[in-house]
């Protein structure tokens, strides 16, 4: 009786060879994960799920007879911002960058949500917008309703924001140092750093 050969068995392990970028071209840029996302604030004069019911004030009597009132929930610790990094070159950093917004805007971030810092060639919106007077350019970012790009070198206007992405696109040395410093203290949940790994670990463990 002719023997039956075994099918070959695939195992899902066995991965291909993986494809290296061809000469010229760049490889696509790592896409970030989306940070936290803050929860929906409770409707005014309901409490929420994570929203406790305001405790009972103490009457006139109870404090004449030295009864503690009833105590609130601690203030949360201020905490660190997540921080992620996009390798990058100084050419494909902006780039970078609007894929890191593109894909925080698909999870549901809000745009105001969002601010952009350059420290190279400015981002063509705020060249744009910036065409039309700085007091104007301000007011948007006053208005909070969309994402905002700024140089870093002018930055420090910029008010704090959840999330705050960074695109180290050329300027000079200093200007990374000081473009993560200042996004480091205004981003609130995620700071995003788009650029050369080693440029930017370099300055993040100078005590960023």
């Amino acid at each position: 009786m002719p023997l039956i050969p075994e099918e070959p068995q695939i195992h899902e392990s066995a991965q291909g060879p993986r494809a290296t970028p061809a000469t010229g071209r760049t490889a696509p840029t790592p896409r970030p994960v989306p940070g936290p996302r803050p929860v929906a604030p409770p409707r005014p004069g309901r409490p929420g799920p994570n929203r406790p019911t305001p405790p009972a004030q103490r009457t006139p009597r109870d404090v004449a007879a030295g009864k503690p009132g009833p105590s609130g929930p601690a203030a949360p610790a201020a905490s660190a911002p997540q921080i992620q990094l996009i390798p990058a070159s100084a050419e494909g950093a902006l780039d970078a960058a609007e894929e890191a917004v593109d894909l925080l805007l698909d999870s549901g971030r809000a745009p105001g949500d969002v601010l952009v810092l350059t420290t190279g060639e400015p981002h063509p919106w705020a060249t744009h917008e910036l065409s039309f007077g700085e007091t104007a350019y301000w007011a948007q970012h006053d208005a909070r309703d969309d994402v905002f790009y700024a140089d870093a070198a002018v930055a420090d206007r910029a008010g704090s924001r959840p999330v705050v992405v960074v695109a180290l696109n050329g300027g000079p040395e200093t200007a990374a140092a000081t473009a993560l410093t200042l996004a480091h203290s205004r981003a609130g949940a995620l700071l995003i750093v788009c650029g050369d790994p080693e440029r930017i670990n370099s300055v993040l463990g100078a005590g960023v």
